[in-house]
């Protein structure tokens, strides 16, 4: 499992509007998309240096393409992340701040310690 590569698909996706709304209509197509493509490319750098053994896990990948953010939390992805990201998917289709509400009601059975989300 890699948290670091599970924030680096939340990250980027999140700053592009394109790849949101790809993920909204069709996070299967996307998430493969984005591991064959993305995923190991090395971030902030513009030449196409590339590494080669980043991949998700099954788990991963299911968590990603379900928007099982409950899930993607307790692997240790950043839940700013998710929040931030799932809101730019998921806020038109509900009243204001209840999309904000239900996500963190969802996070309510976590107790202290929380996963750890250090990458």
């Amino acid at each position: 499992m890699s948290k670091y590569l599970l924030d680096k698909f939340l990250y980027t996706v999140d700053r592009d509007p394109e790849l949101v709304e790809r993920y909204r209509e069709d996070p299967e197509g996307l998430v493969a998309w984005w591991e064959a493509e993305m995923a190991n490319k090395i971030l902030n750098v513009l030449a196409e240096e590339r590494s080669t053994w980043l991949a998700f896990t099954e788990e991963e990948r299911r968590a990603l393409v379900e928007h099982d953010h409950v899930t993607l939390f307790s692997m240790g992805a950043h839940p700013f992340l998710t929040l931030t990201l799932f809101i730019a998917m998921f806020e038109r289709d509900h009243g204001p701040l209840e999309y904000q509400k239900a996500y963190g009601a969802a996070l309510a059975g976590f107790s202290h310690p929380y996963p750890d989300i250090s990458t």
